[in-house]
């Protein structure tokens, strides 16, 4: 079972698609099953109604033939005696030839159950048929003598039919002539009925399977176009993925390039050059010192002051690189030290704001916002032309939320947050934290908000109350 189990694990598209199909599937099974059952019981109704209808037609036509028959007799039996036999025998041959359609006559037995007239069946006359019962135990005889006493009605069972020679249903209507013990009756054969019911019935299950294909039908095709169109967004998706992840590789591979060629380039012309001074103050120092001359002094005093150079750009690498402030007093103190780099090195006026609350930002949201507020210093000092920059963090309740303002040109109209380098890296490490970064810029300056969502944000601490640190 295991093993089997281990078959049926289903990857990530194709759950999707079991996710998608399968509320579509079981509703349109819920919706067939319930249009069948509505179905079948409307035409139930109809087909009913439809049988009662041509069942009383017939019984309507059963009472007419009746009344034709005793108009017949009527006067022969008025004018006679109980005891009359002359005028039974007259009533009985009245009867006997009275025929019509196919299966169509009149039938008469005395209240003991006799048969005294059955022009079709003759070999009934004659015989007694009290408790005679159909193939589905009916009283026959009983029944109708029963009826004829309580003054006539209908009666239906099933009996010989006699043009085929197969029982049929059979509707009959009889009457009673009381003063000589008669049962007087007719009938004619439901079998069409039936079978028009039963042609009726069959059509409406016809109807109800074709009605499930149909929908088996639209439903196998809804679910072939969710599978073709999720078939084809899921390969257009992945196009468009695999394009990003070429792109995104290619900026990284570029921001690692320019990287390298920034330090390259800082330790060319910042720390080589230092070292090569160091080095020729070095050398002529020894030189003076082995001449005797006063002034290897002086020569010393600028080499050093050259190493003390080289050593403050080591310093200030390492500190672009990676500020070891970050980590050791959190994101307040490494942002305050960023601006008083930025304006000590540009001149630019930098005012930096922010709260005192305990140190809550996980290290992912400090680094984001570090590097954040340095491309933003970055373009600042590169394009913006600005005299004055405030940097602003703090906490709340809701997250923290950063906010960089100079009064700097702008940027172009055409410019936005997928424009340059430089912003596009910083609203994928705002997308990181599932945070929020809005640019807003003209002529007066730029303002640059990002939000971070409370969920990066640290329990309070409790081991330590009376330690307070910047964020």
């Amino acid at each position: 079972m295991r093993h089997l189990f281990s078959h049926l694990r289903l990857s990530y598209g194709q759950k999707l698609f079991l996710l998608a199909t399968l509320p579509l599937i079981l509703a349109v099974a819920a919706i067939s099953v319930l249009v069948a059952n509505q179905s079948r019981q409307l035409a139930d109704r109809e087909i009913r109604q439809l049988e009662i209808q041509l069942i009383e037609a017939k019984r309507a036509e059963l009472k007419n033939y009746l009344s034709i028959a005793r108009t017949a007799f009527i006067n022969i039996y008025g004018r006679a005696a109980p005891d009359d036999e002359a005028a039974k025998l007259e009533v009985t041959q009245v009867l006997s030839s009275m025929l019509y359609g196919q299966d169509g006559y009149y039938f008469v037995f005395d209240y003991d159950g006799t048969n005294l007239v059955s022009p079709r069946q003759t070999d009934l006359i004659n015989r007694n048929w009290m408790g005679l019962m159909d193939r589905n135990n009916i009283l026959i005889t009983d029944e109708l003598v029963r009826i004829a006493r309580s003054g006539g009605g209908y009666h239906s069972y099933d009996w010989i039919k006699p043009s085929t020679g197969e029982t049929a249903r059979m509707v009959t209507y009889v009457i009673g002539l009381q003063d000589w013990k008669w049962v007087v009756g007719t009938g004619v054969f439901i079998d069409d009925v039936l079978a028009s019911v039963a042609a009726a019935r069959a059509e409406v299950e016809a109807r109800v399977q074709r009605t499930f294909l149909y929908i088996g039908a639209i439903t196998f095709g809804a679910l072939l176009l969710v599978f073709l169109s999720g078939l084809f967004i899921n390969i257009r998706e992945r196009r468009l993925a695999d394009a990003k992840l070429k792109a995104l590789t290619q900026r990284v591979f570029d921001a690692q390039e320019e990287e390298r060629g920034r330090v390259a380039r800082e330790l060319h012309d910042g720390i080589s050059q230092l070292l090569v001074g160091v080095r020729y103050a070095l050398d002529s120092a020894r030189r003076r010192l082995k001449a005797g001359d006063a002034r290897a002094q002086d020569t010393l005093d600028k080499g050093v002051e050259h190493l003390s150079g080289a050593i403050q750009e080591v310093r200030r690498i390492s500190r672009d690189l990676r500020p070891g402030v970050l980590d050791d007093l959190g994101l307040g103190p490494a942002l305050k030290a960023l601006a008083d780099d930025f304006a000590t090195r540009t001149g630019i006026q930098t005012d930096f704001n922010t709260v005192v609350f305990r140190n809550r930002l996980d290290q992912e949201a400090k680094i984001a916002l570090y590097r954040i507020a340095q491309e933003a210093m970055t373009n600042i000092e590169r394009h913006s032309g600005a005299t004055q920059v405030s940097i602003d963090i703090r906490g709340h309740k809701k997250g923290a939320t950063l906010r960089i303002h100079d009064n700097g040109k702008g940027l172009p109209q055409s410019n936005s947050l997928q424009g340059g380098l430089g912003l596009r890296n910083m609203q994928e490490r705002v997308d990181q934290l599932d945070g929020a970064l809005h640019l807003s810029s003209d002529k007066s300056g730029t303002l640059i908000v990002v939000e971070i969502p409370l969920s990066h944000m640290l329990p309070p601490e409790t081991t330590s109350p009376d330690r307070k640190a910047l964020t």
